[in-house]
């Protein structure tokens, strides 16, 4: 979702020729590059894009450290993406280098249960590494395009159960910073770094690669269980807390006439086998377009949400009976992308403590249909609590609230958006709850200041690590600087 389509072209012929890969282009102003994230709302021009995969090492830190010095002696900010699926463009800088790694080495340690990875790999390369090996990510975002890099700067979390956040899986990784320094950072070496650049959003430094945990990529059988919202939390709680469940997520009905009030819940339990085989597949290319289009239909339509809810409730969780964790990590954003570009996809996700929950959901059945903004789905989640990372969404267990809605690509759908997302975060809030950064940058100062209590203590060290600020990005111009 970075590069327009004519510069990605030509970037692409570009690398093809190149004897080493590395690229670099660099615009006139008659031809500028524009970079978008993937709410495409957010066009934004850079004055070069550097997208770096050296052969070796030696070669990649060599070409990265160049471009920061250059960056610096011209005075423009430099900002680092992979798969740039943000919203708010927290991987782009008006004006600044982009940089993009693409490290895709995978060295998995089966003794130790671990394995190193390059920032630049994308996570289906990962389970395609570890799949023969009976190993699994132990915490992944959701799908598997997303960057390595990315899911650590973000602090992503997944829905295996029972961890925290992604960064509480992490061992070390090491990281360039400013002035061309290599660190090493894990939780007794430069803990500070590692706590500020884990959910950190690109800005103390280039992330390298990292050392992550690994878990059993064990078969398991899901078990789903339709209830009430009011009972939702209990059963929610209960099953992330069962040593064979590995996987686990809730959703609610979006239909007018059960909005929020209907759940289904899904558990993944192991039945104690491991396959032999890698088993790492993708959807077949039937079901995946089936899927789609039946999510699709509910767009703009109250009859199409019913059959959807239907479908996801009596069919979804036992069309595999059987499946391996890494088939149910194995999945692209794209399956259920929308081929309409006049509207978009919009995300919020929001943290919500595990007995407030009927209340957030009470307040969101008032604050959406307020508002013109579809409601596709609502997917929870639990997440662990996480007490490493500065910038922690979630201080104690949470359920998280991922919400997708579709909204036509014009000014007076934003508007109306900015001023949902202000009530639902005001809501979230005041329940002791809290929201996620990397989506479209809504929310006002104030409100990062409540739900991220230890911004300024973030700050104070961005302004100690990074003196020259030449890491920077839109969300460091919106929210911190």
């Amino acid at each position: 979702m970075g590069l327009c389509r004519r510069s990605f072209l030509q970037a692409g012929i570009a690398a093809a020729l190149l004897p080493s890969a590395r690229l670099v282009a660099a615009p006139t102003a008659a031809n500028a590059i524009v970079l978008n994230d993937a709410s495409r709302l957010n066009p934004t021009p850079v004055a070069k894009v550097a997208i770096l995969s050296g052969r070796d090492e030696e070669n990649l830190l060599a070409s990265l450290r160049n471009e920061l010095r250059e960056a610096a002696k011209e005075g423009r900010p430099v900002a680092v993406g992979g798969a740039r699926h943000s919203m708010g463009g927290q991987s782009l800088a008006r004006g600044g280098t982009a940089v993009s790694l693409e490290t895709s080495i995978v060295k998995p340690d089966v003794a130790a249960n671990v394995y190193r990875v390059g920032a630049g790999a994308r996570w289906r390369e990962v389970l395609a590494a570890l799949d023969p090996l009976q190993l699994s990510p132990a915490v992944m975002q959701s799908n598997n395009d997303f960057s390595i890099g990315g899911t650590l700067s973000v602090n992503a979390h997944g829905w295996p159960v029972p961890f925290g956040p992604f960064g509480t899986t992490v061992k070390s990784f090491r990281m360039l910073l400013a002035d061309g320094e290599l660190v090493t950072c894990s939780r007794d070496q430069n803990a500070d770094l590692f706590s500020l650049a884990v959910g950190g959003y690109g800005l103390f430094g280039v992330i390298i690669d990292a050392e992550l945990a690994a878990a059993s990529n064990w078969s398991l059988r899901a078990r789903p269980a339709r209830l009430p919202s009011d009972e939702f939390t209990k059963a929610f709680i209960d099953a992330a807390n069962q040593p064979l469940n590995a996987m686990l997520y809730g959703r609610l009905s979006v239909s007018r006439d059960n909005f929020l009030r209907d759940a289904l819940m899904v558990a993944y339990r192991s039945d104690g086998f491991q396959p032999t085989v890698a088993k790492a597949g993708k959807p077949s290319a039937a079901y995946a377009y089936l899927s789609r289009n039946i999510f699709r239909a509910q767009t703009g339509s109250e009859t199409g949400k019913k059959p959807r809810w239907l479908v996801e409730t009596r069919l979804t969780a036992t069309v595999s009976p059987s499946v391996t964790r890494n088939e149910l990590l194995n999945h692209p954003v794209a399956e259920f992308a929308d081929s309409n570009f006049r509207r978009t996809d919009i995300l919020h996700e929001y943290f919500v403590p595990p007995e407030r929950l009927e209340d957030f959901l009470a307040g969101c059945r008032e604050i959406i249909p307020r508002h013109s903004q579809d409601l596709l789905s609502v997917t929870l989640r639990y997440v662990g609590g996480d007490e490493s990372s500065v910038l922690a969404y979630a201080a104690g267990p949470r359920i998280a609230a991922v919400m997708l809605f579709v909204q036509p690509m014009t000014p007076e759908a934003n508007q109306d958006m900015q001023a949902m997302t202000a009530k639902l975060i005001d809501h979230v809030l005041s329940l002791g709850g809290s929201f996620y950064l990397p989506y479209r940058l809504h929310a006002t100062r104030a409100q990062v200041r409540r739900a991220y209590p230890r911004a300024e203590e973030f700050i104070a060290a961005k302004r100690r690590f990074d003196p020259n600020l030449l890491f920077r990005n839109t969300l460091w111009d919106r929210y911190f600087g």
